[in-house]
C-alpha cells in the first residue's frame, strides 16, 4: 500500500505534531480491515491501494466540495475515489482542519482520535462502502469502530466518542 499525507494547512501539525503517523496508522488499519470493497462496489480490490491524504484548511475543502459536489461550504472530510485507469492510486482524502477541531471539541473528542475516524471513514469510502441508506450505515459504522478499537480510540457514535 502506498500512503501520502500532505500537510497543507500547519494548524494541523501546531495541534497534533504527529498528524501524519495518525494518518498512517488509520489508514493502514482501514486497508487491513476491510481489504474487500464493498458488495456491489465497482472496485476490485485488486491493484487499488495508493492513497494521497491532504490535511488542508476549511477554506480549501469548502472550495473541492463547491467544485466537484456542488456544496458550497466546509466538510470535515471528503473521499475522491480514482478513476480506474489511474489504479494502483486508489484516491484521495481530504480534511478541514477548522471543522474536525470544531467537531471534536464540541462531541468531546480528543482531535488525534476525530482524525483517525475521518481518516479511516474516507479510506472505507474509498473502498467502496457508504451510509447512504440504513443498512449501510450500519456496515460502515461497524467497520468504523471494529478499526478504531485496534487504534486504542473509542466508539465514535457513543456519546463521549472516548
Amino acid at each position: 500500500m502506498s500512503l501520502e499525507v500532505d500537510i497543507a494547512d500547519a494548524a494541523w501539525t501546531a495541534a497534533l505534531p504527529d498528524a501524519e503517523a495518525l494518518c498512517i496508522d488509520a489508514a493502514e488499519q482501514a486497508f487491513a480491515f476491510a481489504l474487500a470493497p464493498a458488495p456491489g462496489s465497482a472496485r476490485t480490490g485488486e491493484g487499488g491501494s495508493g492513497v494521497a491524504i491532504l490535511l488542508t484548511s476549511d477554506a480549501e475543502v469548502r472550495d473541492l466540495n463547491a467544485r466537484f459536489r456542488g456544496q458550497d461550504r466546509p466538510t470535515n472530510v471528503l473521499s475522491f475515489p480514482a478513476p480506474a485507469f489511474a489504479q494502483p492510486h486508489l484516491g484521495d482524502v481530504a480534511l478541514a482542519f477548522g471543522t474536525c477541531a470544531r467537531e471534536a471539541a464540541e462531541q468531546g473528542k480528543r482531535l488525534s482520535h476525530h482524525l483517525q475516524h475521518l481518516v479511516a471513514h474516507g479510506v472505507l469510502h474509498l473502498l467502496g462502502y457508504d451510509h447512504e441508506t440504513d443498512a449501510e450505515a450500519e456496515v460502515m459504522e461497524g467497520l468504523e469502530r471494529e478499526i478504531l478499537a485496534r487504534l486504542s480510540v473509542g466508539d465514535p457514535y457513543a456519546a463521549s466518542g472516548e
